[in-house]
């Protein structure tokens, strides 16, 4: 299943559903079917988000080491490196700063 974020200052944004779900429960929103953020509340949810990503690039500082982008395990198999909050949160925090900047909610809807 996905949500699909929708502005008058933007695109439409697709998210699958644990991503959307994680960000919306990040700033506090029941993730229903179908919600909305309105202008007042986007500059709450901007900060929230941010610190949120903040607080997951300090954790991974602290991880153990990196994984090289060219890593292998012990099978030869490539590893990947885990997408984090960060890649899915900021095109998302972009979509809330331009909303905001127009006066424009942001809606969803599965």
């Amino acid at each position: 299943m996905v949500y699909k974020f929708v502005s008058r200052a933007t695109a439409e944004m697709i998210m699958l559903e644990a991503d959307a779900q994680k960000i919306l429960k990040i700033i506090g929103k029941d993730p229903s079917a179908v919600g909305i953020i309105t202008v007042a509340q986007i500059p709450a949810a901007i900060k929230t988000l941010q610190a949120a990503v903040a607080a997951e690039d300090e954790r991974n500082k602290q991880a153990a080491e990196p994984v090289d982008k060219d890593a292998e395990d012990e099978d030869g198999k490539d590893v990947k490196a885990t997408v984090g909050l960060k890649q899915r949160a900021v095109p998302f925090i972009d979509m809330l700063q331009r909303s905001a900047a127009e006066g424009a909610d942001v809606v969803w809807g599965q």
